[in-house]
């Protein structure tokens, strides 16, 4: 994976607007759906974001047995029928419009990143809306945990690893990991916390030396931005709804259509409705 494969250059959202953890989810579905577009973190704080991948009918039973078969990369949350472009995770949303910004594939390759995917749209497309790990941000912040990228301004770093996902039919590919510095004292509260989400990837894949996973750089994300970390910091994994688009450049399905990374559908749920007990 290379930097051809970077998300489109987008300020935050949370910089463009300072409120933007408060507002509602319609809200957030609004602005987009009017042109702005930005990675996602933090905004209307508190309420369920998700990954899209929409494929072609005649992939969707691939991609669902892909997810099933790899659930820490790819939890489902909903799934659409063919054509339909709304989901019952949000109450009037249309997942053509109300993302910030979207990526087209071909043949497995990237061929737009527009901010609405009417023009692309087909009447066989199946969209999987999947876990996000923005969501579990609220409880790392209510346990004390510094979140780097939101401090920061910067998307989430994500980065290909060396660990092959079960294959299914025709899909398969990497697993994606997102990274988030985490000081030591906060270790334990960070995989407490995010293990008991385990619908938006649950607990870390790995924490500390980035080599295991057959990550070459901190600095050099595959999706995302780089982030600093601090001098006791350590770098935890968590696996990703990337995955996806990493299955699509490696199986090079005909087409299908994805989210920007770090660039969510913000669902109407609340977390806690994914928390376990």
């Amino acid at each position: 994976m290379n930097s051809t494969h970077q998300v489109t250059e987008d300020r935050a959202v949370t910089l463009v607007d300072a409120h933007a953890h408060a507002w509602r989810p319609e809200t957030a579905r609004a602005r987009f759906r009017e042109g702005l577009t930005g990675a996602t973190a933090r905004v209307a704080a508190g309420h369920t974001q998700a990954n899209l991948i929409s494929v072609p009918a005649d992939w969707a039973y691939d991609m669902l047995l892909f997810c099933t078969r790899n659930p820490k990369p790819c939890p489902v949350l909903d799934v659409t029928d063919a054509g339909g472009w709304t989901t019952s995770l949000a109450d009037g949303a249309d997942l053509r419009t109300d993302l910030p910004r979207y990526r087209v594939w071909r043949d497995g390759e990237l061929v737009d990143e527009p901010a609405d995917v009417r023009a692309h749209w087909r009447d066989d497309l199946v969209s999987f809306l999947i876990g996000c790990s923005f969501t579990f941000e609220s409880a790392l912040s209510r346990a004390g945990v510094p979140i780097r990228h939101v401090e920061q301004g910067r998307n989430v770093p994500m980065y290909v690893t060396g660990r092959q996902c079960a294959p299914a039919g025709r899909l398969h590919g990497p697993m994606v990991v997102s990274m988030r510095p985490v000081p030591p004292r906060y270790l334990s509260a960070a995989i407490r916390e995010t293990s008991l989400l385990p619908a938006v990837h649950g607990g870390p894949v790995h924490c500390g030396d980035p080599s295991a996973l057959g990550i070459e750089d901190l600095d050099r994300p595959d999706f995302g931005d780089a982030v600093d970390l601090e001098p006791d910091d350590i770098p935890v994994f968590w696996a990703c709804g990337v995955t996806p688009q990493a299955a699509v450049m490696a199986s090079r399905p005909p087409f299908a259509i994805t989210h920007a990374p770090g660039q969510m559908f913000i669902t109407d749920a609340r977390d806690e409705q994914y928390r376990v007990v």
